[in-house]
């Protein structure tokens, strides 16, 4: 299905369809990313699998999770994040911090909370973080254009949100906060962080 971000009952539909396990197309701050609601405590879709099946990607790598609030992060990490990060929130600077692992240790996510209002919109209905990835298969370019993300990916997945195309789009910072609260910047994007 193909709907366009500009229609009145876009949000809900794009909610609908992330609630109900399917991995859907959606634009973003920065670019259109591959998405599909995070597996925890009340979802149990494996769209992990289902993402890295269509991009061709080996498992392992993790995706970033797209937050609905910036004090959201707080939920899933003990890290303390400095107050001039979270003053980029919303908006396109991710943070990885360390969080609990299903064995009881401790792995690194990836966290955004996005600029873009319409999205954090779709997130917080979804009541958990959607996973965020570029559209593209694995070591190939990013699709920006959206008539190419319809022909390459409209038979693997279940919805498409057009928001028309995104070239020229600057990806998120990446910042990483180590275990001893250092933070250490690992990409420079749109958000200049020193």
């Amino acid at each position: 299905m193909i709907c366009r971000k500009c229609d009145e009952e876009s949000v809900q539909i794009a909610a609908d369809y992330l609630r109900r396990g399917k991995v859907v197309v959606l634009p973003t701050d920065t670019v259109y990313g591959f998405s599909g609601i995070v597996d925890g405590r009340h979802y149990s879709f494996h769209t992990y699998e289902k993402i890295c099946t269509i991009k061709h990607r080996d498992e392992g790598k993790h995706f970033i999770q797209l937050l609905a609030k910036p004090e959201d992060v707080k939920k899933y990490t003990r890290d303390v994040i400095p107050d001039y990060l979270l003053a980029h929130w919303p908006g396109p600077l991710t943070i990885i911090v360390h969080t609990f692992a299903e064995d009881g240790n401790f792995e690194t996510t990836a966290f955004r909370c996005p600029g873009d209002e319409w999205l954090r919109n779709v997130i917080a209905l979804c009541g958990a973080p959607i996973y965020s990835t570029s559209v593209n298969r694995s070591g190939e370019a990013v699709l920006d254009n959206i008539q190419q993300i319809k022909n390459e990916f409209g038979k693997e997945v279940e919805l498409i949100v057009d928001d028309g195309d995104k070239s020229g789009g600057i990806p998120s910072t990446i910042v990483a906060i180590d275990e001893t609260g250092e933070v250490k910047v690992l990409r420079q994007g749109s958000v200049s962080i020193s």
